[in-house]
Parts: structure tokens; sequence; C-alpha cells
């Protein structure tokens, strides 16, 4: 009886349709552990793009914050900046912008996350996109020479910017010479955005909240899988595909944003296979050198359709 012991009030059973799910976790405790993971790409993208890095990163998420508090202020609505959603949104952003970003524009980008991707939407949990990626693709087609000025991994700390390529532009331009090794791609030596300054630093995040059990292994796996199997069939580098650009950021970190991902593992696998698919797809046969955000944003307005498509079957009740 100790077990069902708070099911009981006042000697009357309180029954309710099932999933019973009995968890310690809450959205702050989630949070906490996603802000964790994020710590070790943070360290590496200071270490190579300097101190404007981390100011970037900062304003971001004290502008998500403060978006978040002053909106639900204005609506008369119970405030929840202390669950850790909006910083883990302002953080994930900064790392899908250049470090030379303009700290205004980075800014604007947070507001936009909050206020019109998500409170406007009921806030979270209500949310069909995630208000990252979609905060990055506003500010790409706003601002396209901005977010599109990278910086140099390793450059004099006292510049603002140097105006140099990304490892998928050189790719998509032809200038394959010019590539950086498979090995600094993985630690993060190369130019590009903070979110592109090493993939095994997200790799590990990643492995972190999966023994944390906030994420589940699907997303990532159908997400990196695809995208190895359509290198390797358009007769293209598959680990220079993983470890250049955002796909770690994008497979571990916001393809599995719980309210704009499936619910089954069938869905979630076919998620990450439509995610991949898309990403390739962009890197090769697109305008974009990167594809990572404007795939996650396309399967979360599929994911509805793909719950439908993958529904729990209920027992005791005849299908068709």
């Amino acid at each position: 009886m100790e077990l069902f012991k708070d099911l009981y009030v006042k000697d009357t059973l309180i029954v309710a349709s099932s999933p019973h799910m009995l968890s310690e976790n809450n959205t702050a405790k989630i949070m906490r552990d996603v802000l964790i993971a994020l710590v070790p790409a943070g360290i590496i993208s200071v270490m190579n793009f300097g101190i404007r890095a981390l100011i970037l990163a900062v304003l971001c998420v004290v502008a998500a914050v403060a978006s978040e508090f002053l909106f639900q202020k204005s609506i008369g609505k119970k405030t929840t900046i202390q669950d850790g959603s909006a910083a883990v949104t302002g953080l994930i952003l900064a790392y899908n912008l250049p470090p030379s970003l303009p700290y205004w524009m980075a800014m604007l980008g947070s507001v936009i996350a909050i206020i019109f991707v998500k409170q406007i939407f009921g806030g979270i949990g209500h949310n069909f996109a995630n208000p990252a990626a979609t905060a990055r693709i506003i500010l790409m087609m706003s601002f396209a020479t901005p977010m599109t000025t990278w910086t140099s991994s390793g450059m004099d700390k006292t510049a603002e910017a140097v105006s140099e390529a990304t490892p998928l532009a050189l790719a998509a331009s032809g200038q394959t010479e010019l590539l950086p090794s498979t090995l600094d791609l993985f630690l993060g030596f190369t130019s590009g955005s903070m979110g592109e300054a090493s993939a095994m630093a997200f790799l590990l995040g990643g492995i972190f909240l999966m023994a944390r059990r906030v994420i589940t292994p699907e997303i990532p796996a159908a997400f990196l899988g695809t995208m190895v199997i359509f290198a390797l069939l358009a007769g293209e580098d598959p680990l220079f595909h993983l470890f250049a650009g955002g796909a770690m950021l994008g497979a571990f970190f916001m393809a599995t944003d719980y309210s704009t991902s499936p619910m089954t593992k069938k869905g979630k696998l076919i998620f990450g296979i439509g995610c991949g698919l898309l990403t390739m797809t962009i890197r090769l046969f697109g305008s974009l050198p990167e594809g990572v955000s404007f795939a996650i944003l396309f399967m979360n307005i599929l994911t509805p359709h793909i719950d439908n498509f993958c529904k729990w079957r209920l027992y005791g009740r005849k299908q068709g």
C-alpha cells in the first residue's frame, strides 16, 4: 500500500486514465541538463572566437528571458522564466549565429524566438516550430550580409570579423583544396557560427542528454544516419557532412525539442529521416550551403501529420 498512498485522498481512490507515470523530472530539471550539455560548446566557442562569442551568448539569453518575462507580465499570465526554457532558447539561438553579428540583431532574434514563435502560441509545449531555428531563418532572410559574415577560428581576438567562407560554402563552390581536415572539423578549428565550433562538444552534450534520459536516440540516430547514407550514395565524405555545419547541434539539441517533434518512436524515426534527407538535399542541390534549420522547421510543420500517422494502438478498441 505504500506505493499507492499518494492515490488516496481522505479514503477516496483517485482513478484516472493511463498512462500512469511517476517521475522526478520536471521542466526546470530538464532545462538545467540541457544548459549543462551546451556548456562545452560554449567554452570552445570562446576559445576559438574570443570574448565576443561569450558576450553574444549572454545577450541572447538575457533578451530571451526578459522577453518572456515582460510578455507574460503584459498579458497577466504567470511568469515561467524560472523553468529555464527561455534561457535554453536564447543559448541555442546564439549557437546558430556568427560571432561577429551585431549585438542588437542577436537580441532581436531572441525576441522573435520567444514572443512570436513561442509565447503567442501559448508558451512552452504549445509552439508548433522550434523557436531558435525559426528565429535564425528570419534573421538570415532579414540581414543576409551580417548573417553570412563568418569569423575565422583562432583569429586575432581584437578584430571584429574576417569575411571567410565556411567549410560547407567552400565545398559548395568546389574549393575542396581549402577544406580543413576532418580532425579540425571535429574539434572545431574552423570558421562559422558558434554552433559549428565543435562537433565533438555537441556529440558529448548529446550523449550526456541521452544518459540523463532527457532525449532518446531515435531522432539523432535517424537524422545523422540518413545524412551518412545520403552522402555515401552521392559520393560525398560522410564525416565531412556530420562534422561541418550545424548537424550535431541540430540533431541533438533542436530536432529533439519536445514540443515540435513526434511523440512515438516510429514518428521520431520518420522525423529524423526527414530532417537528414532535407538537410543533405539543401546542402548538395540548393542555393544555400547549409540546410539544418530549414529541414527542422519543415519537419516541425509535418509533426502533427506524423503523429496522426503513427498513432498509438488503443487496446480494447476495434481498429477501422
